[in-house]
């Protein structure tokens, strides 16, 4: 990232250019063209939701003491979407062991991901062409210039995902399970809700063996929790994890995944995602500093999954069951946002964290050559790292 670069003066008033149609940059444009600006996105696949397939997706509610959806109203964006708030769900230990944990409020927000009706990125799309934003699909930018902010999700993959969307006849429910046979250094997830299912390994490193893991969630599933797959549809994700240390590029604000504003521990990125585009509205609407705003909007939550990320490459299964029996004996949203403040002891170690942030993020079971893991197959890997 470049070193701090105020933002352009003409950018508050011409065409904004936003580069990427995902979460982030349709927020973005909702809060700017609701503020009368004129705003073009610029999408060079030919749908939102290129990445998914109805796929289900917690958007995390306990980094904040204001709920999501509520802060999502705040900067003018309607909750139109599919969603639906889990207050509950097990939790597997390493030892297979089954927690029940459960929250006061939502945890998280069902969401699917997507093109369909119903989905996050539909709903989104739809909402900023309803408040006169430009679209272009099939426009692929090569090079930044004017007034941009720039979405354009991964630079590279330090998570993968992979996993089946699914119908089913099972009951609603949310399942989590560690193991380092299932998910390496990650964790799988089966979420069920109305018939539709989704599956999925969430891998921080061993990604040559996708398949491999795959294979054994969905085994684990069966033999825990009755999984019941009919239809099932194969998919596909990633994620970019890192601190950057400004977010901007060449005068302009880089938000989302294009940034690394993501949850180093767990890997949930949309909350990071939607608000660094409202940040980044904000700063050409009013003038105010972008990377003090997302360092102060962002920035302790990212140290918070630093920290815990290290910790728990430290401690291991050990580390592992510590965390869900605390999640099991107590309020699991309020436990799981007590876990990413920046404690003194945290804060002690931090340097120590960060020393080693990168390492354990690097995945180096594949050199990209003759591989068929998600990353190799989808990644964006013909744009440079900002």
């Amino acid at each position: 990232m470049d070193a701090t670069v105020p933002i352009r003066p003409e950018a508050k008033q011409g065409t904004i250019e936003i580069v990427g149609a995902g979460p982030a940059g349709l927020v973005c444009a909702i809060v700017l063209a609701k503020a009368n600006r004129r705003v073009v996105v610029r999408e060079w696949h030919q749908d939102v939701g290129h990445r998914f397939h109805g796929d289900f997706q917690g958007l995390e509610n306990w980094s904040d003491a204001q709920n999501v959806l509520d802060e999502l109203a705040d900067a003018g964006v309607v909750a139109d979407f599919d969603h639906r708030g889990a207050t509950e769900g097990i939790v597997f230990d390493s030892h297979a062991k089954a927690h029940r944990v459960h929250g006061s409020k939502p945890m998280f927000y069902l969401v699917r991901r997507g093109n369909a009706a119903g989905t996050l990125d539909r709903a989104l799309l739809d909402q900023a062409r309803t408040v006169g934003v430009e679209v272009r699909f099939n426009d692929r930018v090569k090079r930044t210039a004017g007034n941009m902010i720039l979405a354009g999700g991964p630079r590279r993959a330090n998570i993968i995902t992979v996993g089946y969307v699914f119908d089913t006849t099972m009951a609603d429910g949310a399942w989590l399970a560690f193991g380092a046979e299932i998910a390496p250094k990650g964790y799988a997830y089966l979420l069920v809700r109305q018939g539709r299912g989704t599956v999925a390994s969430c891998m921080f490193s061993g990604f040559r063996d996708q398949a491999k893991y795959l294979a054994a969630t969905v085994a684990y599933f069966e033999r825990h929790t009755g999984l019941q797959m009919q239809r099932p549809r194969g998919f596909g994700g990633f994620g970019n994890v890192r601190l950057p240390r400004t977010a901007m590029q060449g005068g302009n604000p880089v938000i989302d995944e294009h940034a690394g504003f993501q949850d180093a521990l767990a890997g949930f990125g949309l909350r990071y995602a939607m608000r660094s585009g409202r940040l980044a509205a904000q700063s050409v609407i009013s003038g105010i500093d972008y990377t003090k705003a997302w360092r102060q909007a962002l920035q302790p939550d990212l140290h918070g999954g630093v920290v815990n990320r290290f910790l728990l490459n430290q401690t291991g299964p050990r580390g592992i069951d510590y965390l869900v029996g605390k999640l099991g004996s107590t309020d699991t949203g309020d436990a799981l946002g007590h876990a990413y403040r920046l404690s003194l002891p945290k804060r002690l170690l931090l340097p120590l964290a960060r020393f080693h942030y990168r390492n354990p993020l690097q995945d180096r079971s594949c050199s990209h050559n003759n591989c068929d893991y998600v990353w190799c197959q989808h990644g964006a890997h013909e744009v440079a790292d900002t």
